[in-house]
């Protein structure tokens, strides 16, 4: 069987990225005949070498950069002063500045990738290499940024790549993707399980844990820590303490830990956004900073951080030193912990904002590891006599770590299962399930993310990505709705109600009264549920019960109903059904839930959004002819 058609025949968005590698590539899949699993899977164990030895790369150019700039170069010229301190983060961004005037871009990131692999289409250039330089410079010289991200970003521009030059199609590119993100997440902290549920959780989304999908994201994420630990070593990231349990009742002062570390988290993503909106201009009293140049950008963020690293030298680069000490409980003072996580979260602020490539787990873990230390010194400061019943600081370190990184990515199985990965220490998982777990919940209830783009995904929208969010803002509720919905009387017969509504075609009908007011709404799928019950009595006549045969269908609808607005947003019509997995939604006035002026349907939806799109690109084509 033949896995994939010669490229001259297969139907393409864009130009192959290597025309003769894809044809050759193709050619040498098809000649050996392989099964579409054997071709992915190989495919795994490609990316997962291929981004396993880029990883491996990255970290000896991290380390290569650091030692020209923090070793060698502050060697020669550390004798002017302490000050010089300041020029190392400086030259860096210099030159990541230099870097971003030649190519403009450094290439899309992880989100653009995965709303590429969702239908619509990749913005710039794939340069994994360009960014893999920039970041080694970023970080090598100071930034307050992460390793893991370029590390993910690694796998999945390569898991991208090998997709384009194949040319296979959305779901597999997806799969590839995610096996890519997967095996970067896996060599970069030598975590292959939570490499694998990074790309399922994050990457795929929660609907991906299929068998085939976790095998090929396993396979990639084996290969590439496997060479991570030949080339770096087996260690993991961090060296951690044994956890110690001093007592059972100390597990709700963990739920103190993730109430604190959703705090963290949300100040730690609203201050990325707040640095990169300031030097884009957009902040009142910043405006300057979008006159000046980008590529300038990155030497105004390393002469900052520079001079804050003269006082506090914890704060420059990858933190994993500071962090380290932290969980090997050497004595830091409670006031330079605040400090410490104040700064780190600033720093890494402007390093982001302003153009320095890396990536924001390690930060998160840093701002988790001050606040956990922080957090026991202040209940033992409070409680004196608490200390007794409750473990060290570095145990409240590691629990931090993890709160705050899922709350910050939202993604607490990473999270738990990258921690207890790092300790691989069973004890911990309680009050690492808990802290988590409260921490993300909350970071969702003060700051929730809708994902329109997924429901239109499922309801069937074939439009780009970058017309989705303008169309859904653009379409009301009533623009969408069918005007004369199929009612049913509350009174009718179950058997009736199913005849009528095979002979109309409808999946689902609104359930009123004898004063026409909205009581239910009924669907082919509780007829049916009904339906079934009675077809394991022989005789319809005799065996059912009296009370089955006397039913109507207000004794089987759905009463309790989810509404829409006529003059709402499509948007937030949609996000309403994804809750409960609805398929229609009522449209009633606002004022009088049961006066009945429509019905919002899944295929309806699609329709309108498909015949907008329509109506929107031709009306561009007319007015640029």
């Amino acid at each position: 069987m033949t896995l994939l058609p010669p490229t001259e025949l297969r139907k393409v968005t864009e130009a192959p990225v290597f025309p003769s590698s894809s044809a050759h590539l193709t050619h040498l899949i098809n000649r050996f005949q392989l099964s579409p699993e054997t071709t992915v899977l190989f495919l795994a164990v490609l990316i997962g070498g291929g981004t396993g030895m880029g990883v491996v790369t990255f970290h000896y150019l991290i380390e290569l950069i650091h030692r020209l700039t923090l070793e060698n170069l502050m060697g020669a010229i550390g004798v002017w002063g302490a000050w010089t301190l300041a020029l190392v983060p400086t030259l860096g961004g210099l030159i990541v500045g230099l870097m971003r005037w030649r190519t403009q871009d450094f290439g899309p990131g992880l989100s653009s990738l995965i709303a590429a692999s969702e239908g619509g289409e990749i913005k710039g250039q794939l340069r994994p290499v360009t960014k893999m330089l920039a970041a080694s410079v970023s970080l090598g010289s100071g930034a307050s940024l992460g390793p893991e991200g370029p590390s993910v970003e690694i796998g999945a521009n390569f898991g991208m790549l090998l997709s384009l030059i194949l040319q296979v199609s959305q779901d597999r590119q997806r799969l590839l993707l995610g096996a890519g993100a997967a095996a970067g997440l896996a060599a970069g902290f030598n975590a292959p399980i939570a490499g694998v549920f990074f790309a399922l959780e994050v990457v795929m989304g929660a609907t991906s844990f299929a068998t085939s999908a976790v095998s090929v994201v396993l396979l990639a994420a084996v290969v590439a820590a496997l060479i991570a630990q030949i080339g770096l070593g087996a260690q993991p990231a961090f060296a951690l303490p044994v956890y110690q349990v001093r007592s059972p009742l100390e597990l709700p002062l963990y739920l103190g830990l993730g109430l604190g570390a959703s705090v963290v988290s949300l100040a730690y993503q609203q201050s990325i956004n707040w640095a990169k909106a300031c030097f884009a201009g957009a902040v009142p009293g910043f405006n300057f900073l979008g006159k000046i140049p980008q590529p300038i950008h990155p030497i105004i963020g390393g002469v900052i951080i520079g001079i804050v690293a003269l006082q506090f030298p914890q704060v420059l680069g990858i933190g994993y030193g500071t962090v380290q000490a932290m969980l090997q409980d050497v004595k830091f003072s409670l006031d330079l912990l605040l400090i410490l996580l104040v700064l780190k979260l600033l720093m890494t602020a402007i390093s982001a904002g302003s153009g320095f490539v890396g990536g924001v787990f390690a930060p998160a873990m840093f701002l988790g590891a001050s606040f956990g230390s922080a957090y026991a010194k202040v209940l033992t400061f409070i409680a004196p006599g608490i200390s007794a019943y409750m473990a060290a600081p570095p145990a409240y370190a590691m629990v931090g770590m993890a709160a705050v990184l899922a709350g910050s990515v939202r993604a607490p199985l990473t999270s738990i299962l990258m921690l207890f990965e790092l300790t691989r220490d069973y004890r911990i998982v309680l009050p690492l399930m808990a802290a988590v777990g409260l921490s993300v919940w909350l970071v969702e209830r003060m700051k929730p993310i809708t994902n329109s783009n997924s429901n239109l995904q499922q309801i069937g929208l074939s439009i780009p990505k970058d017309q989705k969010l303008e169309i859904l803002q653009q379409i009301l509720v009533e623009d969408a709705m069918l005007a004369c919905p199929k009612k049913l009387s509350a009174t009718m017969d179950i058997i009736e109600a199913a005849k009528e509504m095979l002979s109309d075609r409808t999946r689902s009908a609104l359930v009123i009264d004898d004063a026409e007011q909205l009581v239910g709404i009924i669907s082919l799928e509780d007829i049916n549920r009904t339906l079934s019950l009675w077809r394991n009595y022989p005789n319809l006549s005799s065996e059912i019960p009296s009370n089955l045969t006397n039913q109507t269908i207000i004794d089987i609808c759905t009463k309790e109903i989810l509404y829409a607005w006529r003059d709402e947003p499509l948007s937030e019509a949609l996000d309403r059904m994804e809750v409960r997995g609805l398929h229609q939604l009522p449209v009633v006035a606002r004022d009088n839930h049961d006066h009945i002026l429509g019905l919002l349907d899944r295929e309806q939806i699609a329709l309108t959004c498909n015949l907008a799109a329509t109506r929107q690109t031709l009306s561009q084509l007319v007015i640029s002819h």
